[in-house]
């Protein structure tokens, strides 16, 4: 239909209304689709990022369960959080963060101080048993100047440990060191002091043969082989039982040169040792004084009758009395005498002056 006059019949305007109604449809439809576009992908980033936080956790948590030991230790004071940290560092768990959600989830673990062996790449869950199940690492002290005996109770009091079978161990040749004498197991002397940490599951044997190592390897720091040995007129088996004496009769570290340097004066001479220690340790004794009677004990380690050293060492020696039976001081020595209460020895190069020496200890009174 025409325009009259510039006037529209209003066909035209009918004709937009519907398609505008159509158009705004459309656009109403497509921002709809749109926004559940972006609906759901933030739910498929949500989904992603709490799938992958669930394999992570899981992944971490579990652990892959190679890998090698490692030793903790967990001090007075420490809560989880420390010793989280310290798991980290040695690579027992991977991640201090999941292993404080398995904490939230599960509990936390009971920390008690002590010495602790896990493994790397441990699961959680194991990490918490263990914690749970206290310190499973004990520790054996051996002081210098302690016999096999005396090492081999105090192994009896470790767990899952039998003395009498570390002795045993120690005496029919199971372990051997480098200084052995042939036709002779007897490891008395052959075993350094020190710590050990003795891990679970940890045999006698293995215990016996790291002692018998660590002798070995301070032997051999202080330099005794068989060519120093043989500077001093002896083997390096004699040496060793030298220091075992000098460890007895010096005590203290200050005067263990010189008692050394005694020995090898008196074992040159021809003259009796005449050292206490060797008869006491014939007496099953650790210490003390010996009577007029036990200096007629009729046994070879008894060096008041008999000259030369005895057949074994008495003790274990100190790395530092084995440097001093190594490297004695050069001295005319042949006796000595405690002559003051810091434990303090006076040498002589004769009688005389040994007697004025005990003189001195008797007014101080230490005779």
């Amino acid at each position: 239909m025409s325009d009259v006059g510039g006037v529209s019949d209003g066909s035209d305007l009918a004709d937009e209304v519907p398609a505008s109604r159509a158009s705004r449809r459309k656009q109403h439809s497509a921002g709809v689709r749109r926004r559940r576009r972006v609906v759901f992908a933030i739910l498929g980033v949500i989904v992603l990022v709490v799938v992958a936080v669930v394999v992570w956790y899981e992944v971490e948590s579990s652990g892959s369960g190679t890998g090698r030991a490692e030793i903790v230790q967990i001090n007075q004071g420490e809560g989880v959080s420390s010793v989280a940290t310290s798991l980290s560092a040695k690579g027992v768990i991977g991640s201090t963060l999941a292993f404080r959600l398995y904490d939230l989830l599960n509990g936390s673990p009971t920390v008690t101080p002590g010495t602790y062996l896990f493994h790397q790449n441990s699961s959680f869950s194991e990490v918490h048993a263990t914690l749970n199940g206290g310190s499973n690492v004990s520790t054996l002290d051996v002081l210098p100047g302690f016999t096999i005996h005396e090492i081999a109770e105090r192994v009896g009091d470790l767990p899952g440990h039998n003395g009498a079978n570390f002795q045993q161990l120690a005496t029919n040749g199971s372990v051997r060191s480098t200084f052995s004498p042939p036709g002779n197991n007897n490891l008395e002397g052959l075993v350094a002091s020190g710590t050990y940490l003795v891990l679970p599951g940890e045999s006698n044997l293995t215990l016996l043969q790291a002692m018998v190592a660590r002798q070995e390897h301070e032997a051999a720091v202080v330099g005794l082989n068989t060519k120093s040995a043989a500077a001093l007129g002896q083997t390096p088996y004699q040496v060793i039982i030298a220091a075992s004496i000098v460890q007895k009769e010096g005590y203290y570290d200050k005067n263990m040169p010189k008692v050394a340097r005694v020995i090898y004066n008196r074992l040159s001479s021809g003259t009796p040792l005449q050292m206490d220690s060797t008869v006491l340790y014939a007496l099953g004794q650790d210490g003390g004084s010996v009577t007029s009677q036990d200096l007629k004990l009729q046994s070879p380690y008894n060096s008041y009758l008999n000259t030369g050293l005895p057949p074994t060492p008495i003790c274990t020696p100190s790395q530092v009395a084995l440097a001093a039976a190594v490297h004695p001081p050069p001295g005319a020595w042949l006796y000595f005498e405690v002559v003051d209460k810091s434990g303090d020895e006076a040498f002589a190069d004769t009688f005389a002056e040994q007697l004025a020496n005990e003189k001195l200890a008797q007014a101080r009174g230490l005779g």
